[in-house]
């Protein structure tokens, strides 16, 4: 056999030996699954960031909170233990706190969720997988870990994101997720409202820890929106969770005040 042939084979012996996307990500349902359960025995810090700047790049507004995360039957308690806020006065200054507000609760605040990240947002669970087509992209390390590369888009215009999933080779859990907008807004509407957004996005990266449970650690997003001819923000939110123990019935939790 010459070397070309012998090239093909190995090739052909490697894709052999690779499972399909949708058998890698099925299993990442399965571990999602099951690694909810598991997040519902820990206690952790999460800090919150919402910050917006102006058309001309001002900050305008910024909140960072703090709190205690603690399971419940259903899902997690958030108890607030810090906050900080800093705010430009002027008209819009009113539509910027809700704003703020908004985005804070939708996006990291999912009752029902162990990590409280808006499971809509990445195409993980089987539910979610369903809406979308997914392609192994190849294999890598990320750091240190062996990880295949899955790129995925939507089957269909119910489905909003396209982007890649970083999957362990050995855990068969996700560890970094990015996702972009897959469809523009219509052109009416960027047009007739003045409304528009651009490069809205978002990424969450998961670390393994001791006891072998994975958790989200950070996650974020970054886009601008322009709303009605007159609204014009960048806007970031970022997440950190920390400082996980495992839950004690009988233990009692001190935090500080809110201030």
């Amino acid at each position: 056999m010459n070397g070309k042939l012998l090239a093909i084979a190995i090739g052909l012996r490697l894709s052999a030996a690779e499972p399909p996307a949708e058998t890698i990500m099925a299993r990442v349902a399965e571990n999602q699954a099951r690694s909810q359960s598991l997040r519902s025995a820990f206690v952790y810090q999460q800090k919150v960031l919402v910050r917006l700047h102006d058309g001309r790049g001002k900050l305008v507004r910024e909140e960072s909170t703090e709190y205690l995360v603690t399971p419940t039957p259903d899902g997690t308690k958030k108890t607030l233990t810090a906050s900080h806020e800093q705010a430009r006065r002027g008209k819009l200054a009113e539509v910027d706190a809700d704003i703020v507000h908004d985005l804070r609760d939708e996006l990291t605040n999912d009752h029902q969720a162990r990590d409280g990240l808006d499971r809509s947002l990445f195409p993980l669970t089987a539910e979610e997988q369903r809406k979308y087509d997914f392609r192994l992209a190849g294999d890598e390390v990320y750091r240190g870990l062996a990880v295949h590369r899955i790129t995925f888009t939507p089957k269909s215009s119910n489905a909003q994101w396209k982007g890649e999933v970083l999957v362990s080779r050995e855990d068969g859990q996700p560890v970094l997720v990015a996702t972009q907008l897959a469809h523009k807004i219509p052109l009416l509407v960027r047009t007739a409202l003045g409304t528009n957004l651009h490069g809205v996005g978002f990424s969450v990266r998961y670390q393994k820890f001791d006891d072998g449970l994975w958790f989200p650690v950070s996650y974020g997003t970054e886009f601008h929106v322009r709303a009605l001819f007159f609204y014009n923000r960048s806007i970031v939110v970022s997440l950190e969770n920390s400082g996980f123990q495992r839950a004690q019935v009988s233990s009692r939790i001190e935090f500080a005040e809110a201030h």
